[in-house]
C-alpha cells in the first residue's frame, strides 16, 4: 500500500507543477492573442449575425474577459488563472470526495 502512496503523491506533485507552469504562462497566451488579433468563436458569431446588439448583459461573470479589476492585462490575467485553477481544482477535489463516499 505504501507504494501506491508515494507514486500517488509523485502525480499529484507533477501534476501541481504542470497546473502552476501553465498559469504562469497564461499572460503569454493573453498576449499572442491580443497580438495576432484572435477573438472568440462565439462572439463573432454573435457580431456576424448581429446578435451583440440585442444582447443583455445579466451577469458579466466572476473575472470578465479573464481580468481582475485594478489590476494591468498580464498581471490581471495571471491572478485570473490561478484563481481558475484553485476554484476547478476545489470542485474537483470536492466531487471526488463525494464519489469516495
Amino acid at each position: 500500500m505504501k507504494i501506491i502512496s508515494m507514486s500517488m503523491d509523485s502525480w499529484i506533485q507533477r501534476a501541481a507543477l504542470m497546473l502552476l507552469g501553465l498559469v504562469i504562462v497564461a499572460p503569454f497566451f493573453g498576449w499572442t492573442a491580443s497580438i495576432v488579433g484572435y477573438a472568440e468563436p462565439l462572439e463573432n458569431a454573435a457580431k456576424m449575425t448581429g446578435a451583440t446588439d440585442a444582447a443583455m448583459n445579466l451577469n458579466p461573470g466572476v473575472l470578465p474577459d479573464y481580468t481582475v479589476g485594478g489590476f494591468s492585462g498580464p498581471i490581471g490575467t495571471l491572478i485570473s488563472a490561478g484563481v481558475g485553477t484553485v476554484l476547478t481544482l476545489i470542485v474537483a477535489f470536492g466531487a471526488g470526495r463525494l464519489l469516495e463516499s
